[in-house]
């Protein structure tokens, strides 16, 4: 994937790349030109060969480890690459937050993530546009930390709305990728505040989010036993941390939950394992079940058939109390995984005709794979749907 250049020296910029790529060359040249000057066995000579083989190989594997994170943003600054993710825990209630968030919060202002690199937001000021910010959010249950983006629409900076709570969709990326992916790769932010502009959206506080707090691991938004726990990092520390620092509604019905790939199927199972979190859910190519791959290291459940059961969405509507809920489900026809998706819409249309408060809906495009060319031409009716039904 390309990326636009990001200011400086960060870890995911390209002039870092191009630093090495270019330090490789000079390195690489140079060798050629003194070696027959090094040809000799004594110690300097010997050590002169090392030294600039050193140089070489070092800076090929960091071009190539760079390029690696880039694409698939394992992790986005160099905090996030060196830190040992440690963060803040006060939490402070902020009601009448207007912008940035201040204090000793949950979720505080941050330069990390690659906001800067997107240049085609809005542009103005946040009464007339919204406002986009780079947070780094915590987690009081969980000890996380992970950068997100955040839109608030204008309407959030106008005084006549100043005791109105807003609507959230929580979007999560695919994995492997960033949280950048959410505004460089798909424009859901940019599509998503051009819907709101319109009228076809509602107000609504975006929430841009990936899928790895354990960057190195998929770990597909479940609680692995003994390992990280990424199901209670998305149920209650992100929406604990942007309700202590936003006005952000506090019922079900007002919070939704969105992905593609990977985060499509975190959408899923949040809203489909927590309802009373959130009451509605989107899905652009999710799975229905854990996925277990080499992404993820195995059996993310240890082995745990009943434990792997409760991820399984088909098994749930079969055999749980069936939830207060609205989901989308959308693929295409030529999915790998298109049976299994109208296997579960079929089921869910069965489920909904005895339950009238469970609600499955399903969009289908006639052709198109498991890419950003299919997720960007499904995204507006998408988010089209979930916004006629936040509450």
């Amino acid at each position: 994937m390309s990326h636009r250049k990001a200011d400086g020296m960060e870890l995911t910029s390209d002039a870092l790349v191009d630093s090495l790529l270019a330090l490789g060359v000079a390195a690489l040249a140079t060798t050629l030109w003194i070696w027959p000057r090094l040809a000799r066995q004594r110690p300097l000579p010997v050590l002169g060969r090392i030294g600039l083989l050193t140089v070489v190989q070092v800076s090929v594997l960091a071009v190539l480890a760079l390029s690696v994170n880039n694409s698939f943003g394992f992790y986005t600054s160099w905090d996030d690459l060196l830190s040992s993710g440690g963060a803040k825990l006060a939490l402070t209630s902020n009601e009448n937050h207007q912008g940035t968030p201040v204090g000793d919060t949950l979720l505080q202002p941050t330069n990390e993530g690659g906001l800067e690199t997107i240049t085609n937001l809005p542009k103005g000021p946040p009464e007339e546009v919204g406002k986009v910010e780079s947070v780094r959010v915590s987690g009081k249950e969980t000890g996380f930390s992970d950068q997100m983006f955040v839109y608030l629409p204008p309407e959030y900076f106008d005084p006549k709305f100043a005791l109105v709570r807003f609507p959230v969709l929580l979007a999560i990326a695919g994995y492997p990728g960033t949280t950048l992916n959410l505004l460089h790769e798909l424009p859901f932010a940019q599509t998503a505040i051009e819907l709101q502009r319109s009228g076809k959206m509602p107000p609504t506080v975006l929430v841009m989010a990936r899928p790895a707090i354990a960057p190195s691991r998929d770990t597909e938004c479940v609680d692995v036993p003994g390992g990280p726990r990424s199901e209670t990092w998305f149920v209650k520390d992100v929406p604990e941390a942007v309700r202590s620092a936003y006005r952000v509604g506090r019922t079900a019905g007002s919070w939704a939950t969105f992905g593609y790939s990977t985060g499509g199927s975190c959408a899923l199972r949040l809203a489909m394992r927590f309802p009373d979190v959130f009451g509605n859910a989107a899905s652009l190519h999710g799975d229905f079940t854990v996925r277990q791959d080499n992404y993820t290291n195995g059996d993310l459940f240890n082995g745990d058939k009943a434990l792997a059961q409760q991820h399984d969405l088909g098994w749930r509507l079969q055999n749980l109390p069936v939830p207060t809920l609205n989901l989308l489900v959308v693929s295409t026809r030529k999915e790998s995984d298109y049976p299994q998706t109208v296997q579960f819409v079929d089921l869910a249309t069965q489920v909904m005709a005895a339950n009238p408060q469970f609600r499955t809906e399903s969009l289908y495009l006639d052709d198109g794979g498991h890419n950003f060319d299919s997720w960007t031409r499904e995204l507006p009716a998408s988010l089209e749907w979930l916004g006629s039904h936040l509450g």
